[in-house]
């Protein structure tokens, strides 16, 4: 059984959790319960508890040997759903850590000038850890990729300078690159390197000279500026509408078919929820109309696929009976 620090485990002849916080030795690891108390447990008597992490089954999953890996490298992978790149419809990014260090990560893509942190945490040594699930279509909205990380083992290590690395992939990058066989993934990658060099280490240490003490005395004590409450303004960022009528997306339409509307008006709908479900709303408004139904048919077709979200008629008082009212949990 692989078992690492950090990970929960349950006991197999009784019942509770905890956390292995270190290793006795190779048959016993410290186990620490909700209480606090840690307490020293057979690794035979431990079951592991299934998490987000998933264990890269060709390594050991525990280096007990410190500082003896020599090719550590980690990797921003994406995954088409297809071997062959033409027919792929959605695409997997992942962050995957084939190295011997745990690490504390953010993820962030770019939002015009600004970046937007979509997933962030800790990784283990030896395992790759799911970001994010994109359409095809919608593939041109993820061109930026931040990643950034701290590298830390739990004994003895050499310091690593902390990784930022910002990634411009395009559909013409993935175009230019190999897809790569991989035991670790269903399909065909691309696999975009982020750091590979563990073993030249830079000097990450520094020692405060005496220009560093006199800005250290100059700062002055601070109070922190009251802040207004921001509840209600809070509740209305949380809150979006749309209006899919096609009047308001498009400023000619009349040579269009009422195929072609549809298409454009679902399309529309996909990329603002997509966009909520990225950036924290809470609501969304949907202004389909009444029309022949088909509208509000795609809407509710696409929303039953979707987890964490529930839907209904909107406010009859502010809508009619032309809108749906959207909650993401």
């Amino acid at each position: 059984m692989k078992l690492r620090i950090g990970d929960t485990v349950s006991f197999l002849n009784e019942v509770g959790q905890g956390t292995i916080t270190r290793f006795k030795d190779k048959e016993t690891v410290f186990v620490e319960m909700k209480d606090g108390f840690e307490i020293p447990y057979p690794i035979k008597k431990l079951v592991p508890v299934h998490t987000e992490l998933i264990l890269n089954p060709e390594v050991e999953n525990i280096d007990m040997v410190v500082e003896n890996v020599l090719s550590d490298s980690i990797y921003f992978v994406i995954e088409p759903d297809h071997d062959m790149p033409m027919l792929a419809n959605e695409y997997k990014f992942y962050l995957f850590n084939s190295s011997s260090y745990n690490l504390s990560y953010t993820y962030s893509v770019k939002d015009d000038e600004y970046f937007q942190t979509l997933k962030h945490g800790e990784l283990g040594a030896y395992q790759k850890i799911f970001l994010r699930q994109v359409k095809k279509n919608f593939f041109k909205d993820y061109v930026f990729h931040k990643i950034e990380c701290l590298f830390y083992k739990n004994m003895h290590y050499k310091t690593q300078s902390p990784l930022y690395e910002v990634l411009h992939i395009n559909e013409k990058t993935l175009h230019q690159s190999n897809l790569l066989k991989h035991d670790e993934f269903n399909f065909s990658v691309y696999a975009f390197i982020l750091k590979d060099n563990f073993t030249e280490i830079q000097k990450v240490e520094q020692n405060l000279n005496v220009h560093d003490i006199s800005k250290l005395k100059s700062i002055k004590e601070f109070k922190q500026p009251q802040k207004k409450s921001v509840a209600k303004q809070r509740i209305k960022d949380l809150t979006k509408e749309i209006d899919l009528h096609i009047e308001e997306l498009m400023d000619s339409f009349s040579s269009l078919t009422n195929g072609e509307i549809l298409a454009i008006q679902t399309e529309r709908f996909e990329k603002e929820l997509q966009y909520a479900l990225n950036n924290g709303i809470k609501k969304l408004i949907v202004i389909h109309g009444v029309g022949n139904g088909k509208l509000k048919s795609e809407i509710i077709s696409i929303l039953k696929s979707v987890e964490d979200v529930t839907f209904y008629d909107a406010s009859y008082k502010n809508y009619g009976y032309g809108a749906t009212e959207i909650l993401i949990h």
